[in-house]
């Protein structure tokens, strides 16, 4: 295991990664839950990257949703340090596939991590009221601020990493959309950001 340090986490944190991190390499192998050639750089590509959107976050948080969750990443990763530090209170995991929903399940039993599962599409499911909201490698900025508008409280953060397209994405969001964002630069890549927004309306 490499990575784990890096993390700044409790053992009991990094024997729930681990944990998590068998069961994803098992299931890799029958269902797509994240790129394989990143499978061997899996705690800093993932796990580690997953942690900078949970510093991010104004803690303490009640209910953090992430949406289009797939392997996990981040709203699992998330969960799992919850327990460790008591904030979020709770986490839901937003994702339509249902191979994927079973596999988020599995690594929910496993951990005892304080999250929930909803296999439903996004735009389907009831408005979450989250404090919080994350998404990786989902959709373009100017999509992920229509979901929360349906989803994110009034007053809640969302937190979003982005590839290095993020000018272009944030240019053309901001024809759309209202909101105040902060940047910072990913610790795992050159190039990429982590986008903090509040204050989401459409204009």
């Amino acid at each position: 295991m490499s990575g784990g340090n890096a993390l700044d986490v409790s053992r009991e944190t990094i024997e729930r990664l681990k944990t998590y991190e068998v069961l994803l390499r098992k299931w890799t192998q029958k269902i797509n839950l994240v790129a394989r050639p990143t499978l061997d750089d899996l705690w800093t590509r993932h796990f580690i990257d997953s942690a900078q959107t949970y510093r991010l976050a104004p803690h303490p948080v009640g209910h953090w949703v992430d949406l289009g969750s797939g392997g996990g990443f981040p709203g699992l990763v998330i969960a799992i340090m919850a327990m460790e530090h008591g904030s979020p209170a709770r986490v839901t995991l937003v994702e339509s596939d249902s191979r994927k929903s079973a596999f988020l399940r599995t690594v929910i039993r496993e951990t005892g991590a304080p999250a929930r599962v909803v296999n439903a599409r996004i735009e389907e499911t009831s408005p979450l009221e989250a404090d919080v909201i994350s998404a990786r490698a989902l959709t373009d900025l100017d999509g992920l601020l229509g979901f929360c508008a349906r989803h994110l409280r009034s007053g809640g953060t969302a937190i979003f990493p982005k590839g290095e397209s993020w000018r272009k994405e944030l240019e053309t969001a901001q024809r759309t959309w209202n909101f105040s964002h902060q940047l910072a630069t990913s610790e795992t890549e050159t190039g990429p950001v982590i986008l903090t927004i509040t204050g989401v309306a459409r204009v």
